[in-house]
């Protein structure tokens, strides 16, 4: 029985089938939001600025589709099809176009992201109320209005819990974009036969159908290729492993030749370490607090490292004899289980990760130390850089009071701490924030020449003294040359900054406003 045959007493099939559409229809649309606020994050940086200017425009945006549709008054069937078709297509293809763009031009991917998050919001904000009245014929207002929101909050749900969770880790962004994209095609289909007695030009439709479904299968199946060349062309060198987590993109590059970088790590985008010289900060950030512990005791026997989930900073600290036991706390098991596994990785950190006295934790560093009652002769934290208020509360006063509770008596601490050079007032806010938690400070810095001009933190208890005997082997530190770092130029020197504290985030303010500056003048 056609649409166009029924009564109001029309069968219920055909309502479920369009509320029905109205549960994938959001889960599309959710999707598609949540791929450019992810990509915005990867590309521009993993910013609260970024996913909260996505999520206005595409708002906005749903709002200009949903008074748009005043405006279709006639063959809503059609039209309703027709939006159908174009959501897949922009919307499934919307990774895609973005990695593309990003490759070949770079400066045009905030334009292009907009624009696409604007088109796709406004077909999107036009679907349900098409759908509504469409139901219209058949169910009374009180009934269309609550079926259709329980359906279309249903759908929100459902793909924002599985978007993070499965999708992105086991399809990555580009294939989860156009899978959804074929699932937006597939309720264009059902329309189509659902009102095949009532559409005009029904083989016209049917061929917009085959052509839209055809072109997300064709880009489903070259999705490698296209990431791979999209990536290869954003980090210059060639990719040789790339991974998604539900935390992170994971990407490491290679570049061959001599007077090249060798290895380089990424994180969102965001360079983590490059083996030429990853070394002068993994030996910077370690040696100055563990060396100092070692005349106590025999030195350190059990070590805490919070981050560094890529194992470089625990292998700096098995080269102290007297050691025991390493923890890692790592929030991300895919990271950690590719520095265990991965030859290629295994081989920048000296297989570190499989030494029988370290014990990978994979857990929030702020949740375990909340429950753990252990307490540790050295800390060494090495998140990232602050660059949102998730990251941002691993640097705040209550974090740092949580982890003197940790510290042993005449134990030590180290906290990397950004560029002093290019994030002056971030750096000193740290400082600032470790000595409201009522720790001595003793700020240093280091060059590595991958970063420039690098910022570190011991905290302690009692007072820091540079040690006169370092491991052997090392290739950038010295007992000589140690003093030096503590020593900060007019252009590092300390200034005034406000405690980083839980209820307001000053930090991440204020490195987003240092790194942005930065960023405008490249």
């Amino acid at each position: 029985m056609s649409p166009a045959n029924t009564s109001k007493a029309a069968p219920a099939p055909l309502d479920v089938a369009l509320l029905a559409s109205v549960f994938v229809v959001a889960a599309c649309g959710l999707v598609y939001e949540l791929a450019a606020g992810a990509l915005a994050s990867y590309l521009l940086g993993d910013s609260v600025l970024q996913f909260s200017t996505v999520i206005g425009t595409y708002l906005f945006a749903m709002g200009v589709g949903s008074w748009l549709s005043r405006f279709f008054e006639r063959q809503l069937p059609g039209h309703f099809l027709r939006v159908e078709l174009l959501v897949a297509l922009v919307g499934g293809l919307l990774p895609a176009l973005l990695f593309v763009a990003n490759a070949m031009v770079p400066g045009s991917f905030r334009t292009l992201l907009y624009g696409l998050v604007l088109l796709v919001g406004m077909l999107v904000g036009l679907e349900i109320p098409l759908v509504m009245r469409i139901l219209k014929r058949n169910v009374a207002l009180k009934d269309l209005v609550s079926q259709v929101l329980t359906f279309d909050y249903l759908g929100a749900l459902a793909v924002s819990l599985a978007f993070p969770l499965f999708f992105v880790p086991q399809m990555g962004l580009v294939r989860t974009g156009l899978f959804f994209g074929l699932l937006n095609a597939a309720v264009a289909v059902w329309a189509l036969w659902l009102f095949r007695q009532e559409l005009r030009r029904l083989p016209a439709h049917a061929m917009a159908c085959a052509a839209v479904i055809a072109v997300l299968l064709a880009c489903m199946a070259g999705a490698d290729h296209l990431t791979t060349w999209a990536e290869d062309k954003l980090y210059q060198d060639r990719v040789v492993l790339a991974s998604t987590s539900p935390y992170q993109r994971i990407v490491l590059t290679h570049a061959p030749g001599e007077g090249r970088v060798g290895y380089r790590l990424f994180l969102n985008g965001n360079l983590q370490f490059a083996q030429r010289d990853e070394y002068r900060y993994h030996e910077a950030l370690v040696h100055p607090a563990m060396a100092a512990f070692a005349p106590h005791a025999q030195g350190a026997k059990k070590v805490l490292v919070l981050g560094g989930g890529d194992g470089m900073a625990v292998r700096e600290i098995l080269k102290y004899p007297a050691l025991d036991s390493v923890t890692l706390v790592d929030l991300d098991p895919v990271m950690t289980q590719l520095f265990t596994q991965q030859p290629m990785l295994t081989a920048l950190n000296d297989q570190a990760l499989s030494d029988p006295r370290v014990r990978v934790v994979n857990a929030d560093a702020f949740g375990w130390l909340e429950q753990s009652t252990e307490t540790f002769d050295v800390v060494v934290v090495d998140f990232p850089d602050p660059t949102n208020f998730a990251i941002g509360k691993l640097y705040t006063q209550s974090f740092y009071a949580l982890l003197d509770k940790h510290l042993s008596a005449s134990g030590f601490a180290v906290v990397q701490t950004t560029s002093p050079l290019v994030a002056r007032q971030s750096f000193w806010t740290v400082v600032q924030t470790i000595e409201a938690a009522g720790l001595r400070t003793t700020p240093y810095h280091a060059h590595v020449p991958s970063f420039g001009e690098w910022g570190f933190v011991i905290a302690s208890r009692r007072p820091w003294s540079a040690p006169e005997q370092l491991p052997e082997g090392l290739r950038f530190l010295t007992p000589l040359s140690l003093p030096s770092l503590l020593n900060f130029p007019p252009d590092m020197a300390r200034v005034s900054a406000e405690v980083n504290r839980l209820s307001n985030q000053v930090l991440v303010q204020t490195y987003e406003q240092e790194w942005g500056r930065v960023a405008v003048a490249r």
